[in-house]
């Protein structure tokens, strides 16, 4: 399958200029590179959370081959849907799928499912693209996206990934936003709430906190696959690079939609 672009035009320019250009406002030219595991990042359009997305690319050392988890928006597909062969095309050109680690990625979970519809509308991950082609252009990736509030799934995925993947060869990139359309007081307290569980490297906690506070992080299985991942592969600490909300963009603070970089390494 060549899976083409879903959104650009819409979340970010359809023209290739003006979007490396718009990429390199949100960059951080002297940021410290870091050879992480994974890294959280956001995925709403590049005017509301590029700031934060582009803090977290720039802080990383980016290998050729890159696992993007990101939720299902849609409910398209399968509760599990993964891309095993094909390319994704972004105005920056095409990106091809790491056949050989899809499909032992596959082979390693029981939950997984070869589908290709599930990522023919979903957002989440080609938004992540267009960065990580600016600072690899010949990135390979393997696109997973989760739907529902299973943590044995989201474990299990986890547990694949750590299994299959070598240490400092592939990157993982989860993909989400943190509260949705909540006051920026309620967004933060949420947000941070989720983000402490993050940062100490808990999934167990960060799934409680999100299904027991009611936050609408929407890539909370992502993320708990890409902390369990992280953790079989010898993680020792997160770092959050960024956060803010959409009022710090639009200057309305009454509804608000949050956004965290995170590098773990």
């Amino acid at each position: 399958m060549i899976r083409k672009p879903a959104v650009a035009g819409y979340f970010y320019p359809r023209d290739p200029l003006r979007l490396r250009e718009q990429i390199e406002q949100y960059i951080l030219p002297r940021a410290q590179k870091i050879k992480a595991i994974a890294a959280v990042s956001p995925h709403a359009g590049y005017v509301y959370s590029g700031s934060v997305a582009g803090a977290v690319y720039s802080h990383l050392q980016i290998p050729q081959k890159v696992v993007l988890l990101g939720p299902n928006h849609t409910g398209m597909g399968a509760r599990a849907s993964i891309m095993t062969q094909g390319a994704w095309i972004t105005p920056l050109g095409e990106v091809k799928v790491d056949e050989e680690l899809a499909l032992e990625i596959l082979e390693n979970s029981q939950f997984l499912k070869e589908d290709a519809q599930a990522h023919s509308a979903e957002h989440s991950l080609e938004v992540q693209l267009p960065f990580l082609q600016y600072f690899r252009p010949d990135i390979r990736i393997v696109p997973i996206v989760l739907m529902g509030t299973s943590f044995e799934m989201a474990q299990e995925i986890g547990q694949a990934l750590a299994k299959t993947l070598k240490n400092g060869e592939t990157l993982i990139i989860s993909s989400t936003d943190m509260s949705h359309y909540e006051p920026q007081e309620v967004a933060a307290k949420k947000d941070q709430a989720a983000i402490e569980a993050i940062l100490d490297l808990d999934p167990q906690a960060l799934y409680q906190r999100v299904i027991q506070e009611n936050i609408s992080m929407c890539g909370v299985m992502p993320t708990v696959a890409a902390l369990v991942a992280s953790l079989l592969l010898g993680a020792e600490e997160a770092r959050l690079i960024n956060y803010m909300t959409s009022g710090d963009v639009t200057g309305d603070y009454s509804q608000v939609v949050g956004y965290a970089g995170v590098v773990i390494h």
